[in-house]
C-alpha cells in the first residue's frame, strides 16, 4: 500500500510535540505540588520555560523556532527529521537496521550478508551484499550508488506509487537545485558524513573512505562489517572501475571537443578539466589504499573506533 512521507512527518511531529506539551505540563503541575507542599506558592516559578524542556519538539523550518526555544538542543526542523530519515536508510543498506524488525540486527564485529539473513530470512529489504557504498558526484555504480539504494529503500518502504512524490519531499527538505535525486545526491557528497559523525560524537560507525577535495572517489562502510580484506575489495571493485569510468569519459569529451562542428567548447572543456582532475586524484588515492590493502590490517572493536580509524586515517575522510 503506498504511502506518503509527507503523512508519516506530520503524525510524527505531531505525536512528538503532544509529548513535549506534555512533558511541560506535567513538570509545572509538579512544580505547583512542590510549592504548595513548602507553602512557596509566588515564591518560587511555576512556569517552565521552553528552552529547558528535555524531549524533541519539531519545526518546520528553523525561521518558525521561537525566541523562547533558543538554547534547546532538543528542538529539530523538518530537515532534521529527514536527515535521521536517511541515515536510518543506510543503516538498513549496511544490514545494521531491518524494516522487519526492531533494533540492531547486524552490530558484531565482522558481521556478514549471511548473518543477516540468518535472522532475517525473507528481507522485505536487501541489505548491500559488500557494505561498500560509492558515494560519487555523478551515477557511477548503477545499482550500488547510494542514491539508488536510497531510491530503492524509499520505494520498499512507502511503495511505488507514491515513489517521486516522497523522492521529492525528501529533496525539498533537505534544500538545493536539481531534480531530487540530485538533492540527495549533493547531501551525501557533503553533509551526510559530517552530520553522522556529529550523531556520534566524533565516533563514526559509518567511514567514509575519501580521496580528497576533487571527489574523485568516495564510499561508505559500515564498521562492524569490516574484514581485513575489505580494502583489498575497495581498491579492485570500486577504486579501479572508478578510474576506468574517469578515462571513459575524458575519451568520450575529447572525442567531442575533436568534432569538426564542435558546441558547448568551453563547458566541456571545464569537464574534461574536472575529469581530468578527478582521474589524478583517485590514482594517486588508490596508490595509498593500495599500500594498506597489501596490510590485511585486522581491527578489534574493543579498542574503540578512535583507536581503529587512526589505522587507516591516511585513506578516510577527516572526522570533523
Amino acid at each position: 500500500m503506498a504511502r506518503l512521507i509527507a503523512d508519516k512527518y506530520e503524525q510524527h511531529k505531531a505525536e512528538t510535540n503532544a509529548r513535549f506539551d506534555q512533558l511541560k505540563a506535567n513538570e509545572e503541575e509538579l512544580n505547583r505540588i512542590f510549592a504548595e507542599i513548602y507553602d512557596m506558592v509566588g515564591e518560587v516559578p511555576i512556569e517552565v520555560e521552553d528552552k529547558y524542556v528535555s524531549v524533541t519538539r519539531i519545526f518546520d523550518t528553523a525561521e518558525e523556532i521561537p525566541e523562547s526555544f533558543k538554547g534547546n538542543n532538543y528542538v529539530q526542523t523538518k530537515r532534521d527529521v529527514i536527515k535521521s530519515l536517511l541515515s536510518y536508510a543506510v543503516g538498513c543498506v549496511m544490514g545494521r537496521y531491518s524494516l522487519d524488525e526492531d533494533g540492531l540486527i547486524l552490530a558484531d564485529q565482522g558481521s556478514t550478508l549471511e548473518d543477516y539473513l540468518e535472522r532475517i530470512p525473507n528481507p522485505t529489504f536487501m541489505p548491500d551484499d559488500d557494505a561498500i557504498i560509492p558515494v560519487t558526484d555523478e551515477d557511477y555504480f548503477g545499482d550500488d550508488d547510494i542514491v539508488a539504494h536510497v531510491v530503492e529503500f524509499v520505494r520498499v518502504a512507502y511503495g511505488d506509487e507514491t515513489l517521486e512524490e516522497n523522492l521529492q519531499f525528501i529533496a525539498d527538505a533537505l534544500g538545493g537545485k536539481g531534480s531530487s535525486r540530485d538533492i540527495i545526491r549533493q547531501y551525501f557528497l557533503k553533509e551526510f558524513y559530517r552530520d553522522h559523525c556529529r550523531t556520534y560524537k566524533k565516533r563514526p560507525i559509518y567511514w567514509m573512505f575519501d580521496s580528497g577535495r576533487k571527489n574523485g572517489f568516495k564510499a561508505l562502510t559500515y564498521l562492524h562489517r569490516y574484514t581485513p580484506d575489505l580494502l583489498a575489495r575497495l581498491r579492485t571493485d570500486y577504486v579501479h572501475e572508478q578510474q576506468e569510468r574517469y578515462r571513459t569519459q575524458i575519451d568520450n569529451v575529447e572525442a567531442a571537443l575533436d568534432a569538426p562542428r564542435v558546441t558547448q567548447r568551453v563547458a566541456l572543456q571545464r569537464r574534461l578539466k574536472k575529469l581530468q582532475d578527478q582521474l589524478k586524484e583517485t590514482s594517486d588515492y588508490e596508490e595509498r589504499v593500495h599500500h594498506l590493502a597489501d596490510q590485511m590490517i585486522a581491527i578489534d572493536l574493543d579498542d574503540g573506533v578512535k583507536v581503529n580509524y587512526a589505522k587507516f586515517q591516511d585513506v578516510l575522510a577527516k572526522i570533523r
